[in-house]
Formats: structure tokens, C-alpha cells, sequence
């Protein structure tokens, strides 16, 4: 049967905060790899690694600054300075290499420039190391950005809401940001309008509205859902709604129980009890884990699981026990692995409604919590069922909070490819019938041997397995659930090993496929990083953990070029 996309895609101040991990890569220099990769599009660099600047003694913001006014020239940055061209958005200390790194966000007279941030690591001797992300190249040369004449922004969002078609209920107020946009090959300002809203049916979208004229640039869903709705066997019908509850977490003690999951399997629970009732609140961890049941409506988060005995073995409770076991599972796997406090690094609560709507297709993330439908029993079951579907979909939260890839073209697909490899790991963790597909226990419950995707053989549900076989036009945002095919084996290769398109990979398990993933989207990728790009923030990432000239550095690149990307 042919597959349904899956994913979900999540729609940052200064902060300091420092990532685990030992030893020093950046104090020994031969773990820093001379890279210089260009972006062909807008010919400057998009990833650059070496010995950059020397040993300055400055302050990292000093550091990258001073770089960038001498590179003017290779970034096209014109007259303007690099302090009027870039603006800090965040520095955390990285004690893998024992370096500062700074993530940047270009301006334009003050306007932030969409999906153009850059990602900066300066050791502690003050040497510039790495700078990662393209830049909008020639602004001062760009006409459009000489007119001052705008519509105002509650102007672009009623032309947004006009073009959407629909009268929605919103999530979340609607908002219009100016930023400056690439349109192909002319620069203009836009507002950035988002509508998230649940009803008619969910959607997240972000439309681009010229500043000058308010004509739609572009326009796409964040939103992300397990099934693409116009393929749904179903036909969603928004059940009576109620007003939006005040939902407040329960004071009691931390109990243990037990509960029966979508297959049929028993599952232990922490719960909370209170006043003589247990409640899918979990405490135990550094993110407190919630669950809701919203009882077929469409109104969120919905109420607070709540049981008389502790014991979830109901056909009803099945859906919940897997939606609060797995999200912990998913908390759990990340903090093991790389000590990361929920999604935002920072303990941020993990919240999850099931029984949304009435025969749901559909799974997704609004933003800040999760989502689950039933299914209608033929395409899905219920959708909390499949705990790479619950690891997917957070791990996109993960990289909203870190490289935030925006959700089209190859960043996107790079987006969907990172929740893959991460929803499988989980399930890895989790070690219950642990695959390389994803979605198989929840997908097609009367078909065996289905799934959504393979990572092994993308080509198995359509997707492509080399770069040369790409999708290159403009439906599901550029291909993002297509592309990441490319992107999934590739990372396939780099754990079992195998030889692709003429090029042999030697495998080095998936536990360092992990580490390398999570490093290079953490520390290396930016908003709009392509596949070119990050190929060389992986490679560098293996670097940092294993050694320039290591096994796995020499790995990274095969499984790339296995794939043709360079």
C-alpha cells in the first residue's frame, strides 16, 4: 500500500548553557577539519572549518565579528559591518571541545533575514574554529529593500486568512513578523503571518506576505501529521465543542501502575494519586509527563487521565497507556543518552491528548504538546501505538529548540530524516521488536509486514535512495517526507554497513550514529542547512567525538557519498 507521510514538524534570547560530554577536541587542532563548502545558489560559504583566526585572546562574540568584517568580500556582505549585519541569539559552552558556541541571526537595517542564522564555535584561546550557515548574500544591492512603503501587519494576515479559505478556530492569536525574504532570486521584505489553528481541521501554516504590494511569496503547513488529509480514507466531521477547559496538574503522591497498550502488551505507569484517584501525571522525572483524554472532541489538552485502581487495562485506556509510557520512554532515551532534559533541554513538560476527534487518521504536534487520533481501524489503529511514531515526532520538537530547520526543501527533508533516525533509536532503546521501518505497529493494522517508511530501502514505499533521484517539485513543501528517504539511508549505511550505488560504507553501530546525529544538529545545522552543509557539519561532528582521522569520520563521509551528496 503506498505509504502516508510521517512526521511532525514544531511550530529562540541569550542564554548560556553548557552540553555534556568529555574531553577537549578543539584543544587538540587536528581534530578540526579544514572544510570550506560553498552554497552554489548564492556562491559564498555555507560550512567553514579550520584554524579560521589563530589564537586571539578576545571574547567569542569579538572573535566572530572580527572574522566576518575581514570575510566581507566571501560573504557579500557589502558595506555595512559585521555588528550591523549579525546579532547574537544564544551562546552555550560546549565541553566536548571545550569552546563558546554562538548562534547568529543576520540582519538587514534591523529586520531579521528568514532562515538565515549561522552557528559559530571559538575555543577558549579565542580562535575562530567553525562557522556553519549561509548568509543572504549583496542586501545593499537589493532594490525591493530600498522601499520603506509597507502594509501594516494585521493587513497580511487578513490577506493570509483570505487565501486560507477557511474561517479557523485558533490555537494561538495570529501574528505577522517582518522579516527580509528570499523570493528565488529577488530579496524583498515580508510578513511572516502564522495561523495555528484545530478546526476545520489542524494546521499550523506560515504565509509569506510582500511587505509592499501583500501579495502571497509563499505560503506552507507546519503542522505536521502522520497521514496526509486529502488521502484519509475518513472523513473528519469537528464533533460538538465544549469551552476550553483550565487544566492544572494534580497535587498527590507518585504511585505505580499498570496498564494494557494499543497491541496488547502491559506496561508499568507512573501515575500520581490524588484524593483517592490515580492520574497519568508523572512526576519522576526532570519533565513532568502529562496525558489527557479529549473524549472524540477537538478541544485541547482535554481532561487529565484519571483511573479508580490504578490499573489501565480497558480497550479505552490503551491509547493513553501508550501515549504516557512512550513519552517517557522517549524523556528517558534522551536523557540516558545525551543528558538532555526534555525537548528544550530545560525540563519542559511532555503532554499528550489521545482520542482526538472521531476515527482520527491523524497524529501531530501543535506546538506544545502532542496529539493522537484513533484511526478508523483499516488505515491506523491508534496512533499512540508505535513508540518511533512518539520518538519522531518529539524529536522534532528536539530540533526545533536546537538547528530549528525550517520545514521545506532539503531542510525540511533533513528535518524529517533527523525524527526518523531518532524515532528509531528510541525504539531501539525501548527494545520491544526494534526495526528499521517506520510506523509498522500502527500503520494498515490488517496488512503485516506494512509500514509508513523504510530507513533499510526507502525505495521499498516510493522514496528515494540517492540524491540523484531527489524530488524536485513543489508538493509536501519540496518533498520533505520524500527527500528524507536520501538522508535515511545514508544514515542507515553509517550504522549496518553496506555498499550503495558502487560505494561501500563500513558501519560503526547505531549507538554512534546516534551520538554523531545528535551532535551535528545540536551544535552544527542552522535554519536552512542543506544537504551539502550537513554532510560537513556530521563529518565534523564525528571528528569532535571520535578523531579527525578515525574509523567513523571516514564513515560519515562514505555514507554520504554513497548516497551522492558532497
Amino acid at each position: 500500500m503506498k505509504k502516508k507521510s510521517l512526521a511532525l514538524v514544531l511550530a529562540t534570547g541569550m542564554a548560556v548553557t553548557t552540553f555534556g560530554g568529555t574531553g577537549s577536541a578543539f584543544a587538540d587542532s587536528k581534530n578540526v577539519l579544514s572544510t570550506k563548502k560553498y552554497n552554489e545558489t548564492v556562491q559564498s560559504p555555507e560550512f567553514i572549518s579550520g584554524d579560521l583566526t589563530g589564537a586571539t585572546g578576545k571574547k567569542a562574540e569579538t572573535v566572530v565579528f572580527d572574522y566576518l568584517n575581514a570575510a566581507k568580500g566571501d560573504y557579500k556582505l557589502g558595506e555595512k559591518s559585521a555588528q550591523d549585519s549579525f546579532k547574537v541569539k544564544q551562546a552555550k559552552k560546549d565541553a566536548v571541545t571545550d569552546s563558546t558556541v554562538l548562534r547568529l541571526q543576520q540582519v538587514y537595517e534591523g529586520v531579521p533575514v528568514w532562515g538565515s542564522t549561522q552557528v559559530a564555535h571559538v575555543s577558549k584561546d579565542g580562535s575562530l574554529k567553525v562557522l556553519s550557515g549561509t548568509v543572504a548574500p549583496d542586501l545593499d544591492k537589493k532594490e525591493k529593500l530600498k522601499n520603506k512603503n509597507k502594509i501594516e501587519g494585521a493587513k497580511a494576515i487578513e490577506i493570509a486568512q483570505k487565501d486560507l479559505g477557511v474561517t479557523p478556530k485558533y490555537e494561538v492569536e495570529p501574528k505577522a513578523d517582518l522579516y527580509v525574504y528570499q523570493n528565488g532570486e529577488e530579496t524583498t521584505y515580508a510578513y511572516v503571518v502564522n495561523l495555528n489553528f484545530l478546526e476545520p481541521s489542524p494546521g499550523n501554516y506560515y504565509y509569506f506576505i510582500e511587505a509592499d504590494s501583500g501579495k502571497v511569496l509563499n505560503k506552507y503547513n507546519k503542522l505536521d501529521h502522520v497521514a496526509n488529509e486529502d488521502k484519509s480514507p475518513v472523513k473528519q466531521e469537528a464533533p460538538k465543542q465544549e469551552a476550553k477547559p483550565a487544566v492544572k496538574p494534580v497535587t498527590g503522591t507518585n504511585a505505580v501502575g499498570t496498564g494494557k497498550g494499543v497491541l496488547g502488551d502491559t506496561k508499568s505507569l507512573n501515575t500520581t494519586l490524588s484524593a483517592s484517584s490515580y492520574y497519568l501525571q508523572d512526576n519522576t522525572r526532570g519533565a513532568t509527563i502529562f496525558t489527557y483524554d479529549a473524549k472524540n472532541r477537538t478541544t485541547l489538552p482535554g481532561t487529565l487521565w484519571v483511573d479508580a485502581d490504578n490499573v489501565f487495562n480497558a480497550a479505552y485506556d490503551a491509547a493513553a497507556v501508550d501515549a504516557h509510557y512512550y513519552a517517557g520512554k522517549t524523556y528517558d532515551y534522551y536523557k540516558a543518552t545525551f543528558n538532555r532534559n526534555s525537548i528544550n533541554d530545560a525540563g519542559a513538560p511532555l503532554k499528550s491528548t489521545v482520542h482526538y476527534g472521531s476515527k482520527y487518521n491523524n497524529a501531530f504536534w501543535n506546538g506544545s504538546q502532542m496529539v493522537y487520533g484513533d484511526g478508523d481501524g483499516v488505515t491506523f489503529t491508534s496512533l499512540s501505538g508505535g513508540i518511533d511514531v512518539i520518538g519522531h515526532e518529539l524529536t522534532h520538537a528536539v530540533t526545533e529548540y536546537s538547528s530549528d530547520l525550517i520545514y521545506q526543501n532539503e531542510s525540511g527533508a533533513l528535518n524529517e530524516a533527523i525524527s526518523d533516525v531518532f524515532g528509531t533509536l528510541v525504539e531501539y532503546y525501548d527494545n520491544r521488536n526494534p526495526d528499521w521501518e517506520i510506523g509498522e505497529d500502527i500503520y494498515t493494522p490488517g496488512k503485516a509486514g506494512d509500514a509508513l517508511r523504510s530507513m533499510s530501502d526507502p525505495t521499498k514505499y516510493g522514496d528515494p535512495d540517492h540524491y540523484s533521484k531527489r524530488y524536485t517539485g513543489t508538493s509536501d513543501n519540496g518533498g520533505v517526507h520524500t527527500n528524507s528517504g536520501i538522508i535515511n539511508k545514508a544514515a542507515y549505511l553509517l550504522a549496518n554497513g553496506g555498499t550503495h550505488y558502487g560505494v561501500t560504507v563500513n558501519g560503526i553501530g547505531k549507538d554512534k550514529v546516534g551520538a554523531i546525529y545528535y551532535r551535528a544538529n545540536t551544535q552544527y545545522f542552522t535554519q536552512s542547512t542543506t544537504f551539502s552543509q550537513a554532510r560537513a557539519g556530521l563529518v565534523q561532528a564525528a571528528a569532535d567525538l571520535y578523531g579527525a582521522s578515525s574509523a567513523e569520520v571516514a564513515a560519515v563521509k562514505q555514507s554520504y557519498s554513497a548516497v551522492g551528496v558532497n
